[in-house]
């Protein structure tokens, strides 16, 4: 079998906001793949896009972005928890496009000190130029929210994590990306091993591996449990398949697990802080606590149970969060000193 390029609709008619730079790197993982038993590990670096310190957001802002410049937008609002890398990523984005960015943040996780609220992301957020309101719920987010719309100007919002219809194209597109990055050395056949967070990038990718074919995709969740992450995915793809006008695919190459999940968004797991120690002490790589590094201990579970064969391409997508890292400190210093 090989990917079947000619199965993906064009994207031409949905305007693109110039985020894309190239191909991020698809690179050899063989000491980490060692320690896990799985000698054919490539990694999928979208934590290394040169805007905003990088990371998966910035796919999906290129069409949201794109479609408000189209619009002829001067105010971007969107949403997140306080260390959201959407958030900055967003910000990142509009410093380069001369919008405004208006960042409506909500205390979502059970975390505080001075690491959590005045390091990571946020000091990123205002360094890009946003306008960060800092609520203490959804209801007072809402508040903010029409008090900003009703200050005028023209405004395009975008939902959390830019996860909707429109925001799928972004890894429909890397998976594509990502097919010709295989093809290219040879690879007929692989799994990708990626987040569930907001929804658009595990949705994208699964859309795009059913029509290319010859890709199947591990997806952990690290926000929300399997019994809402499921249907989250299908709707996705679902709406997604319905702005490019073509029929929804079947799922069944999509397998979902929430073993890593812990207490829930943005809280590290058991095993989290051994996975981000692996990766780096393995190959030089950061992940998060929060998306990548929950992530990383699924992966290293489903390893240990043997789910993968020494034969097999297995692709771990790193979707960035770098900063977030920080908003950890204390938590972090600790972790790295055993």
């Amino acid at each position: 079998m090989t990917f079947d390029f000619a199965s993906l609709p064009t994207l031409d008619g949905f305007p693109r906001a110039g985020l894309d730079h190239g191909p991020t790197p698809l690179v050899p993982a063989r000491r980490l793949g060692e320690a896990l038993g799985v000698p054919r590990l490539l990694m999928k670096r979208d934590d290394v896009h040169p805007l905003g310190v990088g990371g998966n957001k910035l796919r999906k802002l290129d069409f949201h972005l794109g479609a408000a410049l189209a619009d002829g937008v001067d105010t971007v609002i969107t949403f997140g928890a306080l260390q959201t890398n959407h958030g900055r990523q967003t910000a990142a984005a509009c410093a380069r496009l001369g919008l405004r960015c208006e960042l409506i943040l909500t205390a979502d996780v059970p975390r505080s000190g001075d690491a959590y609220e005045r390091s990571g992301n946020l000091p990123l957020d205002l360094l890009f130029g946003a306008s960060v309101h800092l609520c203490a719920d959804g209801e007072e987010a809402d508040v903010t929210y029409r008090q900003l719309c009703a200050e005028g100007g023209k405004i395009a919002t975008i939902p959390v994590g830019g996860s909707n219809p429109l925001g799928v194209l972004g890894y429909l597109s890397a998976t594509r990306e990502l097919a010709v990055q295989l093809a290219d050395l040879g690879v007929e056949r692989a799994r990708i091993i990626a987040p569930h967070a907001s929804g658009a990038t595990s949705a994208g990718l699964a859309l795009g591996s059913a029509l290319l074919g010859s890709l199947d995709l591990d997806v952990a969740c690290v926000s929300h449990p399997l019994d809402e992450a499921r249907p989250n995915v299908a709707q996705l793809v679902a709406g997604a398949a319905e702005l490019l006008g073509i029929d929804a695919p079947g799922l069944g190459h999509v397998w979902m697990n929430d073993t890593t999940i812990g207490a829930g968004y943005g809280i590290p797991a058991p095993g989290t802080w051994d996975a981000v120690r692996l990766f780096g002490r393995t190959e030089g790589v950061v992940l998060d606590p929060v998306y990548t590094g929950k992530a990383a201990a699924a992966f290293v579970e489903w390893a240990a149970a043997g789910r993968y064969s020494p034969e097999e391409t297995v692709v771990f997508l790193h979707t960035g969060g770098l900063p977030g890292l920080f908003g950890y400190a204390p938590e972090f210093m600790a972790e790295v000193q055993k």
